[in-house]
């Protein structure tokens, strides 16, 4: 990932798709906000520079934009899904990198978003998807962004049940790291993630300014 430069107009574009998820689905549109800025301080503390913490930040705010085209009864299912449901729920990424592809061809900024888009459900041990990419081969923002997803997943309490505290999901990033998870970006989340509510947001997040706008 090489250094660039963010487009005039990403933040207004940012808006309007994330104004229209939260019309459409208030609590995607809650998490989504969430793990943006998660996979920017994971970023951070992994070492990444600026340009490359913004793109984890709109890559983890952008990551479930597909899921406006899932039926809501899918999406809001209170129980388990069916295997049907599950096949229609994992096209979610796919759609997400679709929104993102017009945007893609007319500036490098958003063409590098679409792999971590794309591939934040693959796993390192090869069994996620859309791709059962392998490893490395998992752009690493992808990676990224798949730690803190599920963090936010599991920790923010649902209509089906309640959010786990802290130090449970914690040791579950732990007992699958290497397996679903990138183990050296799990240590460098449980090693930095509670300092981060005490730090200062940064002050060009794309997250901020959308609450600012609100």
């Amino acid at each position: 990932m090489s250094w660039g430069d963010i487009p005039s107009w990403a933040n207004n574009t940012a808006l309007a798709l994330m104004q229209t998820l939260s019309y459409v689905d208030p609590m995607t549109y809650e998490h989504c906000c969430r793990v943006g800025s998660l996979s920017r301080k994971l970023a951070l503390s992994a070492g990444l520079n600026e340009y490359e913490q913004a793109i984890a930040e709109y890559s983890g705010l952008f990551h479930d934009l597909g899921k406006i085209g899932i039926s809501n009864e899918i999406i809001a299912k209170p129980g388990k899904l069916d295997p049907k449901e599950i096949d229609i729920m994992r096209n979610h990424s796919i759609i997400s990198e679709s929104i993102i592809k017009p945007l893609a061809e007319k500036d490098v900024f958003f063409r590098q978003l679409l792999a971590p888009v794309r591939g934040h459900h693959e796993r390192v041990d090869g069994e996620g998807y859309p791709d059962r990419l392998l490893g490395e081969k998992i752009n690493l923002l992808a990676r990224i962004i798949l730690i803190v997803d599920t963090y936010d997943a599991m920790s923010q309490t649902r209509s089906y049940r309640k959010g786990l505290p802290n130090e449970v999901v914690y040791a579950e990033l732990k007992r699958c790291s290497g397996t679903q998870f990138d183990s050296q970006l799990v240590k460098i989340f449980l090693d930095s993630h509670k300092f981060w509510e005490q730090a200062k947001e940064n002050e060009n997040s794309i997250v901020e300014y959308l609450k600012r706008a609100a």
